[in-house]
Parts: C-alpha cells; structure tokens; sequence
C-alpha cells in the first residue's frame, strides 16, 4: 500500500468516522427524549400505513376488497389469501415487464454514476480549455424539465430507430440523471483536500489511478447516494416510460396503469403487482441506507 493509500484509508477510518460519530452522538443526544422517540416512531408508523394497507389489501380477495378496508383484516384473519400472488404469477404481461423495469433501470443507473463520476472529477481536478463555462452549461441543464424534451427526443429517437425501444428510454434517463450526477459529484470530489491528490502525484500515479485509488474510495458515500436516487427516479418512472418504451413489453409502471384501463375490476393483480413493484425500492433503499447516510451527512462533517 502506498502512502497516499494509507491516507485515504485513514482518512476513511479515523478522523472521518470520529467527526461522523461525533455529530451523531450530538444528534442522538439531543434527541434521547422519551417524547421525541415516541413521536418519531409515530411519524415512522404513518409513512409506512400506505405500504402495510397495499401490503394486505394484496392479501384479500377481490369481493372482501369492495366490501371493506384493509384494517378488517386485524379483526377477520382469516381472510388472509395468498391466490391474488398465484393470479400474479401466472400473468405473464406483469411478470415479464418487471424485467423489462429491471433491463431499464440498471444501465440508467450504472450509466449515470460511471460516467457523472468521470466527469466530476473532470471539473473538479482537470484543467481543459471552458471548464467552467462547461461546469455552468451542466448545472443550466437541471432546471430543464423533462416535459420540453420529449417531443423533439421522440422525433429524434423516430428518425434513429430508437423510438419504442429498451435502449431508448435508457438513453433518455441517463441523459437526463447526468447534469444533476455531475453537479453532485464535482461538489463532493472538490471538497477532497488538494495535498492528498499532489501526493499522489508524486507517488507516480496518473490520472486514472488517482481516479480509481483515491478520488473513488473517498467519493463512495456520495456515489452511493447517487445511485440510489437515479435508481429509486428510473424504477418508479412511468412518464417517459409510456411514450418511450415499447408497447408490447412495458415496464411494470405501464403495465400496471394498462391493467387499469383494460380491467378495471382486476384488483387481484394490481394490488400483488403495485406491492411487488414498490417492494424492489425499498429493498435497495434500505440494502444501502448506511451508505445514504453517510452521503447525506457528509457535508456536514467537512
């Protein structure tokens, strides 16, 4: 391990965590009250009411659905079915666009943080001829609304082909996630302490080792942050979905709102459907909340 990498992971382990540990024991001590637990736990049953409702309305069979709420099934268990998810699986058009949602969603993603963190690091270390100029072209670009672009991108994506097509709408959130991943970014590697990069320098390393050997490992908490924004964003879009994605095999966003306009009564695969489709972000979300954390608090422990 060279030197600079001794500092990064200093830098990582010690006076990093310390000051993050430090503001969250302020945090904790501040708020250890018996009253202030009590009304967060509150606020954390309210936001959750919607999902546990979705939850075991999926659990009920369509007649007991129009009959009552979903909080009879704390008095009544009995209602309790598992045959709305046997109704979902053997729905081959529901099933089969959570794979398209997925064949979407994770090139947008990976896409968006690959390269929003080449060009961070562009405009944060680089000098090249208009950087700055580049820097606010960038940032102009995110308060560009999605809606002024998808009449002249369809007509683009018509004339290419592109139009109605997997790679197309993966094309269009990625363009889209890219000015707010770079602003993010370049924000967050700037704030990397020029010395440490100079000594890297020294040491030999170039600028994709200097990339991948520093600038990275410092960036991940704001990377991680980062995907799961462009991931949470591009699972749950259904705009650009339902001009852009092909009509035979849409993501579970359109799929679902078909199933609606189609059949109106089929409450027995929307609810399992809306469930599942709301499952796969929380999941993610909650896989990588350390890293969420740490991204968020990290500007406040610079």
């Amino acid at each position: 391990m060279t030197s600079v990498e001794g500092v990064v992971a200093g830098r990582r382990g010690g006076g990093a965590v310390r000051a993050g540990w430090s503001l969250a024991g302020r945090l904790a001590a501040r708020t250890g009250g018996g009253a202030v637990r009590v009304f967060l736990v509150l606020v954390a049953l309210f936001w959750l009411m919607p999902s546990v409702g979705l939850l075991l309305s999926s659990l009920r069979s369509p007649q007991q659905i129009a009959e009552s709420g979903w909080w009879e099934v704390f008095t009544k268990p009995a209602e309790i079915t598992f045959d709305n998810y046997g109704q979902l699986l053997s729905n081959g058009k529901v099933m089969g666009s959570l794979l398209t949602t997925a064949e979407i969603t994770v090139p947008a993603t990976v896409l968006v943080v690959v390269i929003g963190s080449l060009a961070g690091y562009a405009f944060a270390w680089m000098d090249f001829p208009g950087r700055d100029g580049w820097f606010m072209v960038v940032v102009g670009l995110l308060v560009v609304p999605v809606q002024v672009a998808l009449i002249p991108v369809a007509k683009l994506f018509g004339a290419v082909g592109l139009f109605e097509t997997t790679a197309g709408v993966v094309l269009f959130h990625t363009a889209f996630g890219l000015p707010f991943a770079v602003f993010l970014l370049r924000n967050f590697f700037a704030e990397i302490p020029r010395e440490l990069l100079e000594a890297a320098r020294l040491d030999g390393a170039g600028e994709l080792r200097l990339f991948t050997r520093v600038v990275m490992p410092l960036g991940g908490p704001a990377i991680a942050s980062l995907g799961i924004f462009q991931f949470l964003w591009v699972w749950n879009d259904m705009l650009v979905a339902l001009i852009f994605a092909d009509s035979g095999s849409p993501p579970i966003t359109v799929a679902l709102q078909q199933e609606v306009r189609q059949f109106g009564n089929n409450i027995d695969v929307l609810a399992p459907g809306a469930f599942v489709s709301m499952v796969v972000p929380l999941i993610v979300f909650f896989a990588f909340q350390r890293q969420f954390v740490s991204g968020v608090m990290a500007g406040a422990v610079k």
